[in-house]
């Protein structure tokens, strides 16, 4: 008990799971810095499979904007995730998603995806107000634009939400370097090197 009191701030590995928004075909490609957003997402995936965290998943009108991309939607698959189609901006607009996350019975949501100042905020906002802690990677979501980034990471903060990164997240579920989790991790972690722009 002391320990989770403890570690209010921190993310849980028997508390947390994944929710993974919109990373599909005909928008990825437009976001700045994809490809860091892709490697540190499949790090994100990678890292998360150890600890056995239920993965969640959102497309945006599919017929528009096509599936999620070929490597994701291959992580997914091997996480066993959930993939739901919605159309609200927010995955909390959408019945089935709200129901999917409510039925884990996780209160510690790790975010990724597109867009950061769009469907990301929104849902960020949105499970902040649903009384989740919402633990946002910064490297692992994107917007089109650098400024609408940026004022996503402000705005998410403001409510509420903690802004980190994959590798601090990784960690921040190990705790500790004596396990055999730690071993797996570290890995995951040599296995994708950081990606600066």
């Amino acid at each position: 008990m002391m320990d989770q009191m403890f570690r209010a701030n921190q993310l849980d590995a028997d508390l947390a799971c994944v929710l993974v928004i919109d990373v599909q075909e005909k928008l990825l490609p437009l976001i700045g810095g994809h490809e860091r957003m892709t490697a540190a997402m499949l790090k994100l995936l990678d890292g998360v499979r150890v600890f056995g965290l239920p993965v969640v998943a959102t497309e945006q009108y599919v017929r528009g904007l096509g599936p999620t991309v070929a490597p994701i939607s291959t992580r997914l698959r091997e996480a066993a995730a959930t993939v739901l189609e919605k159309a609200a901006f927010s995955a909390c607009g959408d019945d089935t998603v709200r129901q999917t996350l409510s039925e884990l019975d996780r209160p510690q949501v790790i975010l990724a995806g597109i867009e950061a100042h769009v469907c990301v905020q929104q849902t960020a906002l949105d499970l902040r107000a649903m009384d989740y802690r919402v633990f946002v990677c910064a490297d692992a979501i994107g917007s089109r634009g650098k400024l609408d980034y940026e004022q996503a990471i402000q705005r998410m903060r403001q409510d509420g939400v903690i802004v980190t990164t994959v590798e601090s997240v990784l960690f921040e579920l190990c705790n500790r370097c004596d396990t055999p989790r730690f071993k797996a991790i570290l890995e995951v972690i040599k296995a994708h090197p950081p990606q600066e722009e």
